[in-house]
């Protein structure tokens, strides 16, 4: 093989770390940001929290004293060429409707309050918007808080077992179950298993734990709510009936009813499941007319005895963006604006910069002087990383909102296709890059707080030509199984001639996905009893 040398021209983009760390915090949700500004405020002595809002020389931009050098600034326009997961792209109607001016190419002043207001067109719906079920303004509970003041079921349960007179042994077998029990209230591991894993190879005591573990169990399952402690479903269904014959009056179920719904929780749970009356009433010893009354009353028990307990402070969700309606009638407009709740405030530590710029350093102090100057570039490009973030954040929903104008003023049956193609097109940015900014992102809306991500949807095609959302097509399917008889309802053939009528072609699979992801059940399921 001949060796040679040859001369070859080619060109490379390289993401500086300013640049990577400006994609970074732009994923990040508002939690990891915060957790992200808390280690830049601990690690770097030039970065501090302004107590009111800082002057926008105090973020650092008009004071970078390094130049971007040209690799830098063709790197930082490659960003809107990364790779990314590909979205099919859906032709929309071209939409006529004036809005408020905003400009696509230009991102809000970061000076301002953040905010960008919109004023939809009624025009095509005839009228004013319906009134709609929304939260009340006044009411003013922070759900933080309450979340916070939510008791546990494992505290719940260890104050009850204070009123016990146990032994040192049994209250803390008892202790230990409690600990062990799942969210929903269910002791999934086995005694054995438990005592194996405090006692080990050790025959004789793990004997004695499964013994101390009995009593404990019993005990437990004694506690409220009722139903805790159960190892699976169908005795967890049985504790809260055996509960139920110690009930009397005229709330207390009929004792054959009680008694037969008894005996349809020792059957299989599938049988339950599908509501097959004609193998249970064989199964059970009784008619069908019976077993109907039984599952009834199996299906006002509650299946999770924990459910209530489950810490709800994971399921709070803090928007980024607020979007909140002015004005009526034809006049009305929406206001797109940040959260100031969840946007740091931050500013370069004035008199440690003023230290280091007044500071010549010669001889053994060059080294020390050249790594301050780093610290405090990267204070000063971490502030404003986090400026474009959020910038980037209002420019990505106010466009979001003037496409989905509809949607604020008639709810999610009004919801029009839209891809992050378009998005991307109208900004002048990268795909990649909004779909970084509208995931763990949210909005809150007169209608909710939804993530950025709900308000694109694929499209399905109408008799008209146009095409119509898949989200306003789930919410129409919503809307007629909400609406079907009980005793016969909606099968998946039905709703998809249904939407047919209404100019919409779906097939029949099509229905069935968008149903499953409602968490809908099927016809079969959900046929009354």
């Amino acid at each position: 093989m001949k060796q040679g040398l040859s001369l070859r021209v080619s060109q490379h983009l390289a993401l500086t770390p300013q640049l990577q760390q400006s994609i970074r915090l732009l994923q990040l949700s508002t939690l990891e940001l915060s957790q992200e500004v808390e280690q830049m405020l601990d690690d770097n002595p030039f970065l501090e929290r302004a107590q009111e809002e800082a002057p926008r020389e105090e973020f650092g931009l008009d004071r970078a004293d390094t130049p971007v050098s040209q690799g830098e600034q063709e790197a930082e326009f490659a960003i809107n060429s990364v790779a990314a997961d590909a979205y099919d792209s859906v032709s929309t109607a071209s939409n006529d409707v004036e809005t408020a001016p905003l400009s696509g190419d230009e991102a809000p002043d970061w000076e301002g309050d953040g905010s960008v207001d919109m004023s939809p067109d009624d025009s095509e719906w005839g009228g004013d918007a319906p009134a709609r079920n929304g939260a009340h303004e006044d009411d003013e509970a922070d759900a933080t808080e309450l979340a916070r003041s939510q008791v546990s079921l494992q505290d719940f349960l260890h104050r009850q077992a204070l009123t016990l007179r146990l032994s040192e042994e049994d209250r803390a077998a008892l202790r230990f179950l409690i600990e062990s029990l799942n969210d929903d209230g269910y002791l999934e591991d086995t005694l054995e298993s438990l005592a194996q894993g405090l006692a080990g190879e050790d025959a004789e005591q793990v004997e004695e734990l499964v013994h101390h573990f009995t009593v404990a169990r019993h005990l437990l399952q004694s506690l409220e709510p009722t139903g805790v402690g159960a190892r699976n479903l169908a005795e967890c269904l049985t504790l809260q009936l055996q509960a139920l014959q110690q009930v009397h009056g005229e709330t207390a179920p009929r004792p054959e009813v009680l008694a037969l719904a008894l005996r349809v929780c020792a059957q299989p749970m599938e049988l339950l499941a599908r509501r097959d009356t004609r193998r249970l009433a064989q199964l059970c010893g009784g008619t069908e007319v019976q077993v109907r009354e039984a599952l009834a009353l199996i299906a006002r028990l509650e299946p999770k005895p924990g459910r209530r307990f489950v810490n709800v402070e994971r399921n709070v969700i803090v928007p980024d963006v607020l979007v909140t309606k002015v004005g009526s009638g034809t006049q009305t407009r929406f206001r797109v604006q940040l959260n100031p709740d969840v946007m740091p405030r931050l500013r370069v530590h004035d008199i440690y910069a003023n230290a280091l710029k007044g500071h010549k350093a010669t001889g053994r102090d060059a080294d020390n002087y050249a790594a301050l100057q780093q610290r405090l570039q990267e204070a000063r490009w971490f502030i404003k990383n986090i400026q474009q973030r959020f910038d980037t954040i209002l420019r990505v929903s106010s466009a979001i909102v003037e496409r989905q104008k509809n949607f604020f003023m008639h709810g999610e049956l009004a919801m029009r296709p839209l891809v992050l193609r378009e998005i991307a097109d109208e900004l002048g940015l990268h795909e990649s890059t909004i779909s970084r900014v509208t995931t763990a992102k949210y909005m809150a809306t007169p209608f909710g707080t939804f993530e950025l991500k709900y308000f694109f949807g694929s499209g399905l095609g109408t008799e008209s030509g146009g095409n119509a959302s898949s989200t306003a097509v789930r919410a129409l399917i919503k809307q007629f199984v909400a609406a079907e008889s009980p005793k016969k309802p909606l099968s998946d053939n039905q709703i998809s001639d249904m939407l047919k009528e209404q100019g919409i072609e779906c097939a029949r699979r099509t229905v069935a996905k968008y149903r499953e992801a409602l968490k809908i059940a099927p016809a079969n399921l959900r046929k009354a009893l």
